[in-house]
């Protein structure tokens, strides 16, 4: 779920907390992210090889890929947006090619994981007429050009007017062909951070106290993340009745006795990301607090068994609310309930495409990986929320992280 932080005040611990957890060693996780290799040269030419082929069967000329993951996902060029065009052009045959700024090539070269070919611009010149120089200088004006979905619209609306007469289309089908299915080095680098993460968590819990802020669990989780080799870290920290709001609340919150506390995290290991939540109780948990949390672990191993090879996106997310409004909770997206997806794909993003959500229709297929956090939400109490990602094989769903036993022992 994490997708966005409050800016929440801090200050320091002013008692000592129960013991919610050991305080695992961090070794193994540290030796995993110290051992986990980054993507190869030889795979990310097999990804421009799958991708030409996809825009040939589109019958696509060309694809442009602009700053963001998918540039780093075909080129390994990790850079900015900015008012100054920087992006990929992919055809359907043939070497990539970069435009840039003059003054930024010596970076992009120094950057680059695959053979490609960079052709830049100065200050008073179009970029975009150097990608419309380029696209009739390769024949390709008779082909749609397509472009990658997250692409600026003052970038789309320059190579239209730069291009007349040539189709300018959407190139999230070819892409997403690409990102959506994981290889096995994609999903070893995921591993290790969900790895970082579960025991980052872990050694937090151990360390929570009353008094205690947000912010100074946050921090916590920052720096038991960078001790074992994680990058960023940072997470959405909930206590007392903001649990009951997915993305929190701006009211002051401080952990006291039998108060719900969620957090929600990951890191990022060579460009791959992790993202997990964990919700307890600082204390001993009330009777409601057990049991919402027990059917919270039941939706998730519902969700968990449904997720089958060629079942629909959709049905993940059907089969929990289902059972759900059986107990009592929704209908649908009614509160108290599960007000948001039961999941959402991971991958390079945090949030990618496809969504577990009702009516998606796209089938399920070996690579593909989501987040699975079915939580339930009770308005002006508390809300738990357990996240653990899974990777999609031919014979069904493998864990990245396990999901924890129950409410105590929430870091098992």
């Amino acid at each position: 779920m994490f997708s966005r932080r409050l800016v929440l005040g801090s200050a320091a611990g002013v008692a000592l907390a129960p013991v919610l957890a050991k305080a695992a060693p961090a070794s193994a996780a540290i030796t995993r992210a110290a051992q986990a290799l980054p993507i190869s040269g030889e795979e990310r030419a097999a990804r421009i090889a799958k991708v030409q082929r996809l825009m040939q069967q589109a019958n696509i000329g060309a694809l442009l890929v602009e700053p963001g993951s998918s540039l780093v996902y075909f080129t390994g060029v990790e850079w900015w947006r900015s008012e100054r065009l920087t992006a990929a052009l992919i055809p359907a045959e043939g070497d990539v090619v970069v435009v840039t700024p003059f003054f930024e090539a010596p970076s992009i070269r120094e950057s680059l994981a695959i053979p490609a070919t960079i052709r830049t611009w100065n200050e008073h010149e179009n970029p975009l007429k150097l990608v419309a120089d380029w696209v009739r200088e390769k024949k390709l004006t008779a082909k749609p050009v397509a472009i990658e979905e997250t692409v600026r619209h003052f970038i789309v609306d320059g190579l239209q007017k730069a291009l007349p007469g040539v189709q300018v289309v959407n190139g999230a089908g070819v892409v997403r062909g690409c990102r959506m299915h994981k290889s096995a080095a994609e999903i070893a680098l995921m591993k290790a951070a969900a790895d970082i993460t579960t025991s980052a968590f872990r050694a937090v819990g151990g360390q929570i106290a009353a008094g205690m802020t947000p912010g100074d669990i946050e921090a916590l989780i920052i720096a038991e993340t960078a001790k074992r080799g994680g990058k960023g870290g940072d997470a959405l920290v909930l206590i007392g009745e903001a649990t009951a709001y997915p993305h929190g609340s701006h009211k002051p919150q401080i952990v006291r006795e039998g108060e719900s506390i969620l957090l929600d995290g990951g890191c990022s290991v060579h460009g791959y990301v992790s993202d997990i939540s964990r919700s307890f109780v600082f204390g001993e948990p009330s009777k409601r607090q057990r049991d919402v949390w027990a059917q919270v672990r039941q939706g998730q191993q519902i969700a968990f068994e449904a997720a089958q090879i060629r079942r629909s996106c959709g049905s993940v997310d059907d089969a929990v609310r289902g059972w759900y409004e059986k107990i009592g909770y929704g209908p649908g997206y009614a509160l108290p309930g599960l007000s948001h997806r039961t999941g959402h794909g991971i991958g390079m993003d945090g949030h990618e495409p496809v969504n577990l959500v009702h009516g998606e229709t796209t089938p399920l297929a070996a690579g593909m990986c989501f987040s699975n956090e079915p939580g339930l939400y009770i308005p002006g109490n508390f809300g738990i929320r357990l996240e653990d990602c899974f990777y999609m094989t031919e014979q069904g769903p493998e864990w990245f992280s396990v999901p924890p036993p129950s409410i105590d022992r929430p870091f098992s």
